[in-house]
Order: C-alpha cells, then structure tokens, then sequence
C-alpha cells in the first residue's frame, strides 16, 4: 500500500484544489450573478473607455488626476471633460464591486478554491489598471499626443484590460461550476493549444489597440487615402505597422480554430459554436472598420466583440484543460 502512495502522489499534471472532504455544493446562486455581472459591467466600462480615447476626451480634465482640473466640483463642463468623468466615476464603481467579489468569495468558498485565487488577481489588476490611466493622464498620453511612450503605455494598458477581463471571467466561471469539478483536484489536460491561442489573442488585442490609436490620431478622408497611409516612408510608424493587426488576427485565429475542433464532439460543444461564431463576427466588424475607416461607434463595438470572444475563449480554454481528475489519478489524502 506505501508504494502505491508513492507512485500516485508522482502522477503529473494534476493541481489540488481544495480538500476532498470539501462538501458538494456550489456557493450562493447571489454570489455567481454577482460575479458575472461584474464582469459585464468591466466590459461596458472598457468599451466605454475607448470612447474616451477614440473623441480625445482624456484631456477632457489636464493632467490632473484624480481630481479634474484641478477641482472636485466641475462649473461649466466641457463635453470632453464630462466623458473623462463618466469613465473615471464608473471605473471608481468598478474598484468597489470588485472588492466586494473578493470578500464575498473568501467568505463563501472554501480554502484552496480556485475561484479565489482569481479574485484576489481581479484586484491587482484592478489596481494595476487604474495605475496605467492614472500615468497616461499625468504623463500627458492623451488627446493629440503622439510620442511613442504613449503608444507603450497604450499597449500595456490593453495587455493589463485583457487580464482583467481573464481573472473576472475565470472567478465566475469556476465559482458556477459544480462542486466536483472544484472538490478534490482538476487534471490538467492539453494546455499548450489553448495557452498560444490565447498569448496570440492577447497580441491582436495589442496590436489592435495601437491601429485604433493611428486611426484616431491620423484619420483618413476615404479609404484610398488610408491604404495609401500605411505604404508611405513618409507615414507615422503607427500607420506602417497598421498591418499587422488583421494579418496576426488570422494567425490567432487557426489557433481559435484549432482549439474549437477540439470541442465540438464533447459536452462543450455550444460553447466552442459560440466562440466560433463571435470569430466571425470579429472578422466582419474588422472588415466594417476599415471599410467606414473607423468612427467611433464602430471602434466601440469592434471592442466589445473583441472583449466578448476573449471571455469566451478564455472560458473555452478553462473548460477544456481544467476537468476534474478521475479516481484513479486523484492523489490520495
């Protein structure tokens, strides 16, 4: 019997979550509508913020923050400095909901319940957040600023939104599974497929946020003068690279393809349809961008479509490397 011990405690790939004596339910139903309305309430504060850059509102109150102007109390607001406000009110909103997340979950989950190890993520990255809009608005990234130092902060700004919307949608989804998939331990199955499928998703999300950013700051009459734009040596280099955006969403999206194949047999089948469908979207509100050369309407809902494929795909990726270990690979306690 201690050899036996011994040679599953060396089984690989599989992470412990919680003890197996952890009894079988699921946490409050309040507490699961609370945390996916959270996260749907980040993404309309994210899609909410590109309207702030794509108008040049983010001057709308100086360099000041996170007073405006100067003030608490604004008399006779500018539209723009109304915008800024908007987005910096809902994001203050944000940081409380997120707290209450992380204290509602501790207090519901048990210890070494994954859904808490994700909260307390939700936080930092909230956090880091609002570090990176705080530096873009005093370092002066905002309205017509084109330094490259902008287009940095811009993309790590992005980099840090992704993550955020990750951390939120991975504590809902595992805080709405089913006690045996968090009770015991979770197999780690086949994560590289859905690992660079991910890190490329993340890419086109950078790389996209710098095209919207040369859209805004160098915006084009037709769509000849635009094509025209990213082809001249004498360009900004946010025009030059602004290729690279559609030509790495396709890259990502063999590996959306690849890993969608991976689910349409087995019971995550609707949810591999829908990530499938959210790609195409994408695709067409892609086209549609170019085509009506960017307004501001369109950035937005291009990012919505893009924050909801990201969340899809990130709770695709969860579903199908983190299952629940089977009994005879569970490590005996």
């Amino acid at each position: 019997m201690p050899a036996q011990t011994k040679i599953e405690l060396r089984t690989p790939r599989v992470i412990a979550t919680a003890s197996t004596t952890a009894p079988a339910t699921r946490p409050p139903a309040a507490l699961r509508r609370f945390a996916w309305g959270v996260l749907a309430y980040n993404v309309a504060v994210i899609v909410w913020g590109s309207a702030v850059r794509a108008t040049g509102s983010g001057a709308g109150c100086g360099d000041h923050w996170p007073l405006c102007n100067g003030t608490l109390v604004q008399h006779h607001p500018r539209v723009a400095t109304l915008i800024e406000l908007a987005h910096r009110a809902t994001s203050g909103i944000d940081l409380l909901c997120v707290l209450a997340l992380l204290f509602w979950t501790f207090a519901a989950v048990p210890r070494r319940h994954l859904s808490r190890a994700f909260a307390v993520a939700v936080l930092v990255l909230t956090l880091n957040e609002a570090l990176l809009g705080a530096l873009l608005v005093l370092l002066g990234h905002t309205a017509n600023d084109r330094s490259p130092s902008r287009a940095v902060y811009l993309g790590l700004h992005l980099t840090n939104t992704l993550l955020l919307l990750a951390a939120l949608a991975l504590t809902a989804h595992f805080l709405s599974r089913r006690a045996a998939v968090m009770r015991g331990t979770v197999a780690l199955r086949a994560p590289r497929l859905a690992l660079t499928g991910l890190i490329a998703t993340l890419i086109v999300g950078v790389t996209g946020s710098l095209a919207a950013l040369g859209d805004t700051l160098y915006p084009a009459h037709n769509l000849l003068t635009a094509i025209a734009q990213d082809f001249s040596p004498g360009s900004s280099w946010l025009l030059q690279i602004r290729w690279l955006h559609p030509a790495i969403s396709l890259i990502a999206g063999a590996f959306i393809v690849g890993l969608i194949s991976r689910s349409l047999r087995g019971p995550h089948r609707s949810l591999a349809f829908g990530v499938l469908a959210l790609l195409a979207l994408q695709y067409l509100l892609g086209v549609a961008d170019i085509l009506l050369l960017a307004p501001t309407w369109m950035q937005m809902t291009h990012l919505l479509g893009a924050d909801l494929l990201w969340i899809a795909l990130v709770v695709l990726s969860a579903r199908l490397c983190l299952v629940p270990a089977t009994p005879a690979s569970a490590p005996r306690t």
